[in-house]
């Protein structure tokens, strides 16, 4: 389906707007914005949405319809129950897996290359729209036998169909023969959300072969049918669907030991079947066996879609599904040299799938402490062991239920939102699906409590709790985390200013263009309605920062511009600042209630530049005046209270046995966090100063990357060594986009960030690119002295960076004009 078809759901919306002059009124903007909202809410209902799942469909609507796929080798007794897979894990002899090509209004392929299984599968999604419940979806998969494995090994696949809320799901049909089902099975349901639909479970083509055997079990259960268990489970244990698979297949197991004797059991692919027992229930286990490569498909049909999915509808949404990702990769994400190669094209369009391929939908309580005991203020002198022992005496609560629409940092190890990597997923978002990156946003934003606080993590419900230890689910309504989503902010307010530099018509004038991934920017009218309804929220976000993490000046006869222009991270321990997201990166010791953080200093500039540009966006003059007053002060204080003058770079402070103010000096990240967040001008005086450290391989420059501490530190590499030397991409893309920034414009040091800039992106790109071909994954840091990954697999969160970064322009020559902005 051609792109403009799917943009038909815009219509009506389009031509709503078609009749708007730049001075409509604000009723009728109100009407506009809630129709685009339902169109996009159509349009990203249906999704692989439970990313720590290898495939787990699921409806952006809670407590409602969901799905996902089991699959194991079963030529083994003693390994055939570990070799299921369901969840995504790190260590499951995996040769890589995840999306090749994935849209999420159109659907994708996700290819699994798993060594342990001697299984290679492919499972191709698509979504149809139409009707008045987000319309169709379906699935194919298909397996086949990696090369060293055997031939014709059998494979158990189960297809399971869970409702976790009011409505109803069932078996529709009985099978002619009470062994199993010999063709399609069909499953029926309704809710009030997705209305009536049917779920298809194909047989598959003729060329699928199942296992045959001697045993009597054969004769009681031919392996050439399709088995279906049917159950009714609590509501809150439907997630854990591998176990109830097993606890199925063990009365099976049990049954047959019992018939047969441990001594003649039958072969271990019919012995781990499940009962065929299909019927009503809000769980069913849909199984097949097959012997060698097989096929079939998984068709969702909604009944108020002008037509149902078929196989062969399946296989033309996967053909045009395919042809219009890369139609559209190449206009929105294409690599620039020296990367305009097919090799680097396939990995930038797995980079970016996998991102997009990650979203989830979240929903279920949150375990907060809402305590607020006076010691999480870390006022005194030894506060880490006083807010210690207040986190001892909380009695945390149970919150919500919530949900959250967002990428997640790693499908194995972190599949869940956090806050201050939720910016950089959504730099090569924006650009790809402007719309969907706001949606994100507003999904992020609408987490927030009444003073203005978001957790950091965002663990939802008892199957995200199931990955994370207990004492790190606790969430502290002071503690806060780098501001990442005013990035995404800033760069959709550049995107509107583009849009109206490009044209000063009125829309009425000009015609009306636009799709479900750009139209809060083709119709500027929109896109400011957009940021205006989430305004108040943005400024309540940022006076909390300004209120829970202000620093002390007044307290310490601290010289500087502003008395009040100053910030510390709360929930600082002795090794750590995990608020800050540089976990382990070296602080003053000990730690001090009058230390500054200039990370947290530069990330308030940013915050403040952003909302500034906001407020002058919607015309909030005096709010806009305000926010300048406070950025000034920022990019004074910021040189007063964290410039060294004999380190040269920037420093965190504290206050010494002298009560005086000093400089803390560990190079790295921290050192370079104004010129990261872009409050280094081209001509400013430190700037220099920057480069110098950043181009310095004694110091932070490596072959492949920048280092996240300096080499001359005493702390290099020391510890967990988690921010002590590894090389992050996140960090590294704020580097290149900030050199490309000073590269293009006239200024004393263009040359020398012009030149930093070309080989960093080089560097970067090219050593990602080599561990993905040499690994499989994407890692979630890099080692500086080998490049190798390490520390999370498959950590296709900011990783994916590195899309953006080849898409970037090239600069190989020191006089470059006309390049597009970033």
């Amino acid at each position: 389906m051609h792109l403009s078809k799917i943009s038909a759901i815009l219509t009506p919306v389009l031509n709503a707007a078609a009749v708007l002059s730049s001075q409509a009124p604000a009723d009728d903007l109100s009407v506009l914005s809630s129709e685009v909202a339902r169109a996009n809410n159509q349009s990203l209902l249906w999704g692989p949405y439970k990313p720590n799942l290898y495939f787990g469909v699921r409806p952006r609507i809670p407590n409602s319809l969901f799905a996902g796929l089991m699959w194991a080798k079963v030529d083994n007794y003693a390994t055939a129950q570990q070799n299921f897979r369901h969840t995504c894990e790190q260590n499951e002899g995996m040769a890589g897996y995840g999306w090749d090509e994935y849209d999420i209004r159109k659907g994708g392929r996700q290819t699994i290359h798993d060594a342990g299984n001697s299984l290679d599968l492919t499972i191709d999604f698509v979504k149809v729209p139409g009707g008045q419940h987000g319309g169709s979806w379906a699935a194919r998969v298909k397996g086949v036998p990696r090369g060293d494995a055997d031939p014709d090994q059998p494979t158990s696949v189960l297809f399971y169909a869970g409702l976790e809320g009011l409505g109803n799901l069932g078996v529709e049909g009985e099978p002619e023969d009470p062994r199993g089902f010999t063709g399609d099975v069909k499953l029926g349901g309704f809710t009030t959300d997705l209305g009536d639909f049917s779920i298809d479970v194909t047989s598959g083509p003729e060329s699928n072969e199942y296992p045959e055997h001697g045993h009597p079990t054969y004769d009681e259960k031919p392996l050439d049918r399709t088995l279906v268990s049917s159950l009714t489970m609590h509501p809150e244990q439907l997630w854990q669907t591998k176990v109830i698979m097993f606890t199925q297949m063990k009365k099976e197991v049990d049954e047959m030991v019992e018939k047969y004797g441990s001594e003649n059991p039958p072969p271990p692919y019919q012995l781990f079947t499940i009962k065929n027992e299909p019927g009503d229930g809000n769980m069913h286990l849909v199984q097949k066996v097959f012997k060698g490569s097989f096929e079939f498909d998984i068709l969702f049909s909604s009944a108020s879609s002008p037509q149902p999915m078929t196989s062969e509808l399946l296989t033309e949404q996967i053909s045009s599904a395919s042809l219009e990702f890369s139609e559209r990769f190449e206009s929105v994400h294409p690599p620039q040299a020296p990367f305009d190669t097919a090799e680097y094209t396939e990995f930038s369009k797995s980079m970016l799938s996998n991102l997009v391929g990650g979203i989830g939908f979240f929903h279920g309580t949150d375990i907060v402490d809402r305590s607020a005991a006076p010691e999480y203020d870390e006022e005194n002198e030894g506060f880490w062991e006083e807010t210690a022992e207040a986190r001892g005496r909380a009695q945390p609560i149970l919150e919500g239920p919530k949900d959250l629409f967002t990428c997640v940092p790693s499908r194995p190890f972190f599949p869940r939102g956090f806050l201050w990597d939720e910016g950089f997923h959504l730099i090569p978002v924006i650009d790809w699906d402007t719309d969907l990156a706001l949606e994100i946003v507003k999904s992020w934003l609408s987490l927030m409590d009444e003073d203005g606080w978001i957790a950091r993590e965002q663990i939802l419900g008892s199957e995200a709790r199931s990955k994370v230890p207990p004492e790190f689910t606790i969430q502290y309504p002071h503690y806060a985390n780098p501001p990442t989503l005013f990035i995404i902010l800033e760069a959709f307010i550049d995107k509107l200013d583009a849009k109206k530099n490009a044209s000063m018509q009125t829309y009425a004038d000009s015609g009306v263009t636009g799709n479900l991934r750009s139209i809060f920017v083709d119709q500027p009218e929109l896109g400011e309605a957009f940021i205006r309804s989430i305004y108040p929220l943005l400024k309540k976000h940022y006076y909390w920062y300004r209120s829970t993490q202000k620093g002390d000046i007044k307290s310490y006869d601290r010289e500087a511009y502003s008395t009040r222009e100053a910030y510390r991270w709360r929930g600082r321990s002795i090794q750590h600042i995990l608020t800050s997201g540089l976990d382990d990166y070296p602080r003053p010791q000990p730690p001090h209630p009058g230390e500054l953080h200039v990370d947290l200093m530069s990330w308030m500039g940013m915050m403040t530049r952003a909302l500034r540009r906001i407020a002058v966006t919607i015309g909030e003059t005096e709010d806009a005046e305000v926010f300048k007053t406070y950025e000034t002060a920022i990019e004074r204080n910021i040189d007063d209270l964290h410039w060294d003058d004999d380190a040269r770079t920037y420093c965190d402070a504290t206050i010494d046995e002298y009560e005086e103010h000093v400089h803390v000096c560990h190079k790295g990240y921290i050192s370079i966090f104004p010129f990261l967040t872009g409050m280094l001008g081209p001509d400013s005086p430190r700037l220099k100063a920057i480069l110098d450290l950043i181009g310095d391989p004694e110091e932070l420059w490596s072959d492949y990357g920048i280092r996240s501490l300096s080499k001359k530190d005493q702390f290099y590499g020391t510890a967990e060594n988690y921010w002590r030397s590894p090389i992050w991409v996140n960090i590294n893309y704020l580097v290149l986009k900030n050199l490309y920034d000073i590269a293009i414009v006239s200024g004393p040091h263009k040359e020398q960030a012009r030149e930093l800039y070309s080989n960093l992106r080089k560097n970067l790109v090219e050593n990602v690119f080599q561990e993905w071909k040499k690994t499989g994954f994407a890692w979630e840091q890099y080692n500086p002295e080998t490049g190798s990954g390490q520390r999370t697999q498959h950590f296709t969160g900011w990783t994916s960076m590195v899309v953006k970064m080849m898409s970037m322009p090239d600069l190989p020559a020191s006089e470059q004009k006309g390049h597009d902005e970033l």
